[in-house]
């Protein structure tokens, strides 16, 4: 019974958590289409990076945390958490900027609450 008890009160942990990130991404995202650099990390600059850092550094604290409680709990990693990881780094020249990217992702959560 404990061990059904502390299960459930990491899947309640779990949808807080998830929905404490989602609401972390929504805000950084905006901030990001509205001009501020960094969160996607493109052109690597050492000031932009060191501005955005903390930004950065919740949502990794947070998605970690949701992985490994995803784990405890038999579940896949969290896939926004993931896709966010994976959209940061560098783009080619023909990749839109950051302001479009956030936009973007926006636009695509905005749709997946609908």
């Amino acid at each position: 019974m404990a061990r059904a008890d502390r299960l459930a009160r990491t899947e309640t942990l779990r949808v807080e958590r998830e929905s404490d990130y989602r609401d972390a991404l929504i805000a950084a995202l905006t901030a990001a289409a509205l001009g501020r650099q960094g969160l996607f990390d493109h052109n690597r600059d050492r000031r932009t990076r060191a501005a955005i850092a903390p930004v950065v550094d919740e949502l990794v604290q947070i998605g970690e945390e949701i992985d490994a409680m995803r784990e405890q709990l038999g579940m896949p990693p969290f896939a926004l958490y993931h896709a966010f990881l994976k959209s940061r780094g560098p783009v080619g020249p023909q990749a839109v900027g950051e302001r479009k990217q956030a936009q973007a992702w926006l636009d695509r959560l905005a749709a997946d609450v609908e």
